[in-house]
């Protein structure tokens, strides 16, 4: 992959300590099918897999929730005819739609029955990387991964993840069955999880998958962004995006755009190429649509940053006005479960 005038090898990263290996950077494919505006062409998202798979790119990131079902549907489209065998499929259970409302279930049957719905979409006997979507907080986290941990053993999945858990839920989990990966929001404007989550994985051997690593596109393209985002499109809704805070973020993005034109490399490279300098168990997956978009990001492997190049760009960027979401959105921060000694007397 040419990048920057040379070509781009995707490296390849352990993913935690037991045993699972990634591309070193990963395909988030939820865009493809949901909440960024209307799902896109089939044939046109299939053929961007397979460019992002012949490219480097193996890990592919999904969700039951995405449609819901039609990215897993699109997924199991995209790895017909040998492509399955070439990468790592990561899928996530908890998220319930039901007439429009949101539910979080983390119930043991609920669980097992997700992850059979999720392989028969798939078109797999085994998921590589199952991920708790987010916490239930009804119940002990270690009620859920009970669960998993029985699928583990059946051959029904192969490593178990967590995605917006707080550091003690993550203890809390890893002690019944070890976690491979945990995914967080990680990105030059959304760093809250670098003071207790990130130390706690790194502690505990469990790799970092960063979603949204362009701050949901933008730093890709600035505050036009907004400008562009369709009606059903949900990052119209989201705090940072809003007009008393988008003013303000434009001066960020600005700042981030010099340093980029400095380093001969686009806003979005060096935004990613930030994320790949916090260490080699960080992968990011960054979505797109666009086989354009795809190669540039693969790009950022390329782009080398220094400890002051770093600094000035988290500096660059301090001050960001607006929450990641709104205030009814689960996420690492509401996390916490009950204790199972309690839960049990209850």
């Amino acid at each position: 992959m040419e990048a920057q005038g040379k070509v781009v090898t995707v490296p390849r990263m352990k993913m935690g300590s037991q045993g699972m290996e990634v591309s070193g950077q990963g395909l988030g494919c939820m865009s493809m099918s949901a909440f960024y505006g209307p799902p896109k062409p089939e044939p046109d998202m299939i053929e961007l897999i397979h460019h992002a798979i012949n490219s480097g790119i193996t890990f592919l990131d999904t969700s039951d929730v995405y449609g819901p079902h039609t990215n897993e549907f699109l997924l199991s489209m995209a790895l017909k005819d040998g492509m399955r065998e070439k990468v790592e499929v990561a899928t996530k259970f908890g998220i319930r739609l039901t007439d429009g409302l949101r539910d979080i279930c983390g119930d043991p049957v609920y669980v097992r029955a997700a992850c059979e719905a999720s392989l028969k979409r798939l078109s797999v006997s085994c998921i590589d990387l199952y991920y708790q979507h987010r916490i239930d907080t009804r119940l002990p986290i270690e009620v859920t991964m009970g669960e998993l941990k029985k699928l583990v053993e059946e051959g029904k999945i192969k490593y178990i993840g967590l995605s917006e858990a707080s550091a003690s839920t993550i203890r809390r989990a890893h002690s019944v069955h070890p976690i491979t990966a945990v995914q967080l929001e990680w990105s030059l404007w959304s760093r809250d999880v670098e003071a207790e989550i990130i130390p706690t994985c790194r502690e505990l051997g469990i790799g970092i998958v960063a979603y949204s690593p362009l701050g949901r596109g933008f730093f890709s393209s600035g505050p036009k962004l907004v400008e562009t985002l369709s009606q059903g499109d949900f990052r119209k809704y989201l705090p940072r995006f809003q007009p008393e805070n988008l003013e303000h973020n434009k001066k960020l993005f600005e700042r981030v755009s010099d340093m980029a034109n400095e380093k001969g490399c686009t806003p979005s490279q060096i935004a990613l190429a930030w994320l790949h300098h916090q260490g080699n168990d960080v992968c990011p997956i960054p979505g797109t649509t666009k086989i354009d978009n795809l190669n540039e990001n693969i790009g950022a492997l390329s782009v080398k940053l220094t400890s002051e190049e770093m600094a000035k760009l988290e500096s660059s960027v301090d001050g960001v006005k607006g929450d990641r979401y709104g205030s009814n959105m689960a996420t690492w921060q509401n996390s916490e479960t009950p204790l199972l000694s309690t839960w049990k007397s209850a």
